[in-house]
């Protein structure tokens, strides 16, 4: 898959995280085995743990000390979706049964805490307060973005603000703390930290918009899920509250989208009037203009491979269809 290729210039090290998630989540425990080995297997993009090392590469790289970082902040990636999974009611995520599918609601949160619990004895072998500090406070406005999204579910009055809100502490903090993360810990200077975490920011928001309009214009076994997800949910993403603004029929859409209950003809109508009214051109405009802004200030940093790694993915993530 082409994100892979883009991690061509790390890719041995990502193999190394790979291995030392598969050693970090070996347990004598049956269920948690079970449950573990199907999130390994699984897979995914390991798109955190790459902006980590992508991020170390212009400055003084070392492994030993990215790693346990790279794979803290992927168990609690993991830890994340587990737990969407259980809100949510996801039977599969990329296409394959989700835990809760399998193992049931109560296995899953077991399992997405176990997961933060190994996360934290990883972040304990960084021995630095700062970087623990700055990932606590990530992790607690994750939660302050998840409750908002809970909060507001259903809620056709929502704004760009609100909306940006949301999505910044549900996906943008994290992968800018990837980035930020990477930079201190290979001695950059603060002018290059900033320029890695406002990177690392744009490209989370870029990715969250992303996943919004996938979730409504893409093929479902691309996908690897069924589309009209936030719909059914009742989660009104950015495609949404452009086409509440700008749609002819925009009094019929507030009311499929405020619904609680819908009928799969229902979600299919929601989802062929936000295709139809501009909303999904306007957020890829937005999206452009956030990949953008994370490639400007890259320019500033050694031209090495690195840097050109570091502007594909940007591109890849604006481009991507799964």
């Amino acid at each position: 898959m082409k994100h892979y290729t883009l991690f061509k210039e790390i890719f041995a090290d990502l193999k190394k995280v790979e291995k030392e998630l598969d050693r970090v989540l070996k347990v004598d425990d049956p269920i948690l085995s079970q449950t573990c080995v199907s999130l390994l297997q699984a897979g995914g993009k390991r798109i955190r743990p790459g902006f980590i090392l992508l991020s170390g590469k212009f400055f003084n790289y070392r492994l030993e000390r990215l790693l346990p970082i790279a794979v803290a902040l992927e168990l609690i990636h993991m830890a994340t979706l587990v737990h969407d999974d259980v809100v949510d009611a996801s039977l599969t995520r990329r296409g394959r049964p989700t835990l809760t599918a399998g193992w049931g609601n109560e296995v899953s949160v077991a399992t997405g805490d176990y997961l933060l619990a190994k996360a934290l004895e990883q972040i304990v072998k960084i021995n630095d307060n700062d970087l623990s500090r700055n990932l606590a406070q990530v992790c607690v406005e994750m939660c302050q973005g998840e409750i908002q999204q809970i909060k507001c579910s259903y809620d056709v009055k929502q704004n760009f603000k609100q909306y940006y809100y949301r999505i910044k502490r549900k996906t943008a903090l994290l992968i800018s703390l990837c980035c930020k993360m990477g930079a201190i810990v290979s001695n950059a200077n603060k002018r290059e930290i900033w320029i890695m975490s406002t990177y690392g920011h744009c490209l989370g928001i870029a990715f969250q918009i992303v996943d919004d309009i996938l979730d409504i214009t893409a093929d479902p076994k691309t996908l690897g899920k069924p589309v009209g997800g936030d719909i059914r949910q009742g989660i009104i993403t950015l495609p949404m509250i452009l086409a509440l603004r700008d749609s002819d029929h925009a009094d019929r859409l507030k009311q499929l989208l405020a619904k609680r209950f819908k009928s799969e003809q229902e979600v299919g109508e929601a989802v062929h009037l936000i295709q139809q009214s501009g909303g999904i051109k306007e957020s890829i405009i937005i999206v452009d203009r956030y990949i953008h802004k994370a490639i400007k200030n890259l320019y500033e940093l050694p031209p090495i491979p690195t840097r050109d790694a570091l502007i594909e993915l940007a591109q890849f993530v604006g481009e991507r269809s799964y």
